[in-house]
């Protein structure tokens, strides 16, 4: 009974850690950076499930996709220069990247890096889509204000340690 009582106040003490860090974290980044965080890791991973029909089927009303096959031909559509072969290459590894990224933002772990990475990445969506459909697809998918969001998160630093000035 004793072990048990420990292993219950032991697990308390990680949890108020747990509590603890995050409020620490949002005191030193912000609301907004763990929001832009959540937002980005959010729009990565909505585009993977719809890739895998996981919103529903091809038709079904905000549903790009709705299927991995659909995806292709719309990467091929964005990559026409691509050889054919070459086009589920580029599909699957977009879609790994996104993932990837999705999770170092939820995760937090190298932020400035994942951030700059998915800013990175983003801009080569946005600079593709622009140049295979035209200005408007990206503006309104708004690929170029998430990229932008990526670099400010990235460009954000830790707030310095704010003690009281110590009297001489």
């Amino acid at each position: 009974m004793k072990s048990l009582m420990q292993d219950t106040t032991h697990e308390k003490r990680a949890m108020s850690s747990q509590v603890e860090a995050f409020g620490r974290e949002l005191t030193r980044y912000g609301l907004a950076a763990v929001f832009l965080r959540l937002a980005l890791a959010a729009g990565f991973l909505s585009a993977v499930a719809d890739r895998f029909g996981l919103w529903g089927p091809a038709g079904t009303p905000g549903v790009s996709w709705g299927g991995f096959d659909a995806f292709l031909a719309y990467t091929g559509e964005l990559l026409w220069y691509l050889p054919a072969g070459l086009v589920p290459v580029a599909g699957w590894a977009a879609t790994v990247l996104e993932v990837t990224l999705a999770v170092g933002l939820l995760a937090g772990v190298r932020l400035r890096a994942v951030a700059l990475a998915s800013g990175v990445l983003l801009v080569v969506f946005a600079v593709t889509m622009t140049i295979a459909l035209g200005a408007e697809p990206p503006l309104s998918s708004s690929v170029w204000s998430a990229a932008a969001g990526a670099f400010l998160l990235a460009s954000l630093r830790p707030a310095v340690c704010q003690e009281p000035p110590v009297a001489a």
